[in-house]
């Protein structure tokens, strides 16, 4: 059955919200539970990147025209490591590294974290919030994170160093707190949760989420730590299987598409970077990040790669879904709306659709052309104006104008990806992808 969503804030929510509306940030948890909202209670659709060595890797000269260059391209939201193992690190570019001892959390060095200070207020003024890895922990059988010295420093000195984070960030609006990184916590898993229980003692304003091992979201391994509030769905297999299996959480929580194939990487084709995309926020998440190799550890060439494909498809992205009421989208998961066509539920087929819950909008992502019906009934209105948008350019093209009755065969205008919206035509809604 397809649930709606009524998008009211409680007086006293809205009261609160709109007294603290100087910013955006700190984003908070929507009241339909499963939404992000900005101070002044509006949904908050996450834009992602992954630059997750922009500490490390940058100068500050570099490191502004990253964030100039995204935030010009509508990104909102950024993955960063504040410390780094591997990639770019554990020095910065100056030469500063995390630690006075190298490895002890006890000894941090007040010039390695003025630069990350920095970084993070200019991506505050840029428009970003930043999803803080404090301490990222590694890919399993690598020296990628700090898993080793997590365990090596144990529980006192992970939560003396969650405290000294905590405090020293808790004033940085633009912030949600990022546990772990690529793996599950296993035998650090006390180490990992005095460093956010340490954080929470100074810092309650900003959110908390997990990022684990693939295909685990951070529920699986965080559910009864105390401190997670947003999901994170990570997963290179079926992803939309895995996006509808975080959406039907129970209680809900919200969730992002936090990483899958990142572009430049595994041979990944444009396609597969716009539909793991479009399935995120088909299937009820809050957003979603894309990740680009070289950008993700500034690799040479990394500016180049900002004017990716991948880039440009997100731009697009996040036009067609502002443009509609996308908070209000519940997945067609009974395909009770879009009920032919629907491709290949264990494959990259995958139609995924949904509707919002006055019936005034359905969305449907076809990673193929193919012919799909709908069943007009569940579509608001007398008419329902139909539109085929291009996630390849942008453009979109008026399909017609169609009575909200019986069943009604659509199919796209040529080859490729394609996006079919429905509209009550009575809304007299702008093209998809315009305001």
């Amino acid at each position: 059955m397809i649930r709606s969503h009524r998008w009211i804030l409680p007086g006293a929510l809205a009261c609160a919200f709109l007294a603290s509306a100087a910013g955006p940030y700190p984003v908070r948890i929507g009241p339909d539970h499963r939404h992000l909202v900005d101070q002044s209670g509006a949904p908050f659709l996450v834009q992602g990147d992954a630059p997750w060595s922009l500490i490390t890797g940058l100068t500050s000269d570099e490191a502004e025209l990253y964030l100039e260059h995204r935030r010009r391209q509508g990104f909102n939201s950024i993955i960063v490591n504040l410390i780094e193992h591997k990639f770019r690190g554990p020095v910065n570019r100056y030469g500063e590294g995390p630690f006075t001892t190298p490895g002890d959390f006890s000894t941090p060095s007040e010039k390695y974290f003025e630069h990350a200070d920095w970084v993070i207020r200019k991506a505050a003024e840029k428009g970003f919030q930043v999803f803080l890895a404090p301490i990222y922990l590694g890919y399993i059988g690598t020296d990628e994170g700090w898993i080793v010295e997590a365990l090596a420093n144990g529980p006192e000195k992970c939560r003396g160093w969650g405290r000294y984070v905590g405090k020293r960030y808790r004033d940085f609006d633009n912030l949600v707190w990022l546990i772990g990184g690529d793996r599950n916590p296993e035998t650090a898993r006390e180490d990992v949760d005095a460093v956010a229980s340490g954080i929470k003692e100074f810092d309650n304003r900003h959110l908390f989420t997990a990022h684990c091992h693939p295909e685990n979201s951070a529920i699986d391994q965080y559910k009864n730590a105390g401190w997670l509030e947003l999901n994170d769905t990570y997963s290179y297999n079926i992803v939309h299987r895995m996006l509808l299996a975080d959406y039907n959480r129970v209680p809900p929580m919200p969730f992002t598409l936090t990483e899958s194939t990142y572009e430049g990487e595994h041979n990944a084709s444009a396609v597969q970077i716009r539909r793991q995309a479009y399935w995120a926020l088909l299937c009820g998440a809050t957003g979603q990040f894309m990740g680009n190799r070289p950008v993700w550890l500034f690799d040479p060439g990394w500016q180049v790669a900002l004017d990716s494909t991948g880039a440009q498809d997100m731009a697009r992205l996040k036009a067609l879904f502002t443009s509609r009421p996308w908070y209000q989208l519940v997945p067609d998961q009974k395909h009770e709306v879009v009920i032919d066509g629907l491709g290949e539920f264990r494959g990259l087929d995958y139609l995924a659709a949904a509707r919002t819950g006055d019936g005034g909008t359905v969305m449907a992502y076809l990673p193929t052309t193919r012919a799909l019906t709908v069943d007009m009934t569940k579509i608001a209105g007398k008419t329902a104006k139909a539109w085929w948008f291009n996630p390849r350019t942008g453009r979109s093209d008026s399909a017609g104008e169609f009575p909200t009755s019986g069943k009604k065969q659509f199919t796209p205008p040529g080859e490729g990806d394609w996006v079919l919206v429905l509209d009550d035509a009575s809304r007299q809604l702008a093209a998809p992808g315009h305001s």
